[in-house]
C-alpha cells in the first residue's frame, strides 16, 4: 500500500454526508416510525429504550450519546438507564417494556431464530398488533442509523471528567 492508499484507507467516509439523499431517506423513515409508535400508544421513553438497547448490542457509541439524552430529555431516569444492559435481571420495567425489549433484540439478531419466535410470542401477548409493528420498525430503523454511524465512525465528542 502506498502512502496515497493508506491515507485514504485511513480517512473515514461519513456515509451519511457522502449520500445524502439516502439519508435523508433513512430519517424521513426515522421520522414515519416516530409517528408509527406514537400512534400505537408507545411512550417516548419505551422507543428511546429500544433506541438504546439496540445500540447497545450494536455497540454504537455515536447513538447510544444520542438516543441517552433524548432519553433523560423524555422524562427517563438515569437508574433504568443504567441497568438497561441487564434488563432482565432488574424489576424496574414494565411488562410492556419487557416484551418490547425483547423484541428489539429479536429484531437485531434476526438469525436467532428460537429467540426471535419467543420474543415474538411474548410480544403478542402484551403488545398490540399496532404496538408491535412500531416496536419492530423503531428496532430496524436504530439498526440502519448504527450502521451508518459505526461504519463513519461518528465521534462522541464531549468533555472528559476531571
Amino acid at each position: 500500500m502506498n502512502g496515497t492508499e493508506a491515507v485514504r484507507a485511513e480517512k473515514r467516509v461519513y456515509v451519511d454526508k457522502q449520500s445524502p439523499k439516502a439519508y435523508h431517506a433513512l430519517t424521513a423513515t426515522a421520522e414515519a416510525v416516530r409517528a408509527v409508535a406514537q400512534e400505537a400508544g408507545l411512550d417516548r421513553t419505551l422507543v428511546e429504550l429500544v433506541n438504546l438497547r439496540v445500540s447497545q448490542i450494536n455497540g454504537c457509541a455515536y447513538c447510544l450519546d444520542v438516543h441517552t439524552r433524548a432519553a433523560l430529555r423524555a422524562g427517563e431516569t438515569a437508574q433504568r438507564l443504567g441497568v438497561l444492559a441487564a434488563w432482565r435481571d432488574t424489576e424496574v420495567f414494565t411488562g410492556q417494556e419487557r416484551a418490547a425489549l425483547a423484541l428489539a433484540e429479536a429484531t437485531t439478531h434476526p438469525a436467532d431464530a428460537a429467540l426471535q419466535e419467543d420474543a415474538y410470542a411474548a410480544a403478542r401477548q402484551t403488545l398490540s398488533d399496532d404496538a408491535t409493528a412500531a416496536v419492530v420498525w423503531v428496532a430496524v430503523t436504530m439498526n440502519a442509523f448504527n450502521r451508518v454511524s459505526i461504519m463513519s465512525k461518528h465521534p462522541v465528542r464531549g468533555v472528559p471528567r476531571q
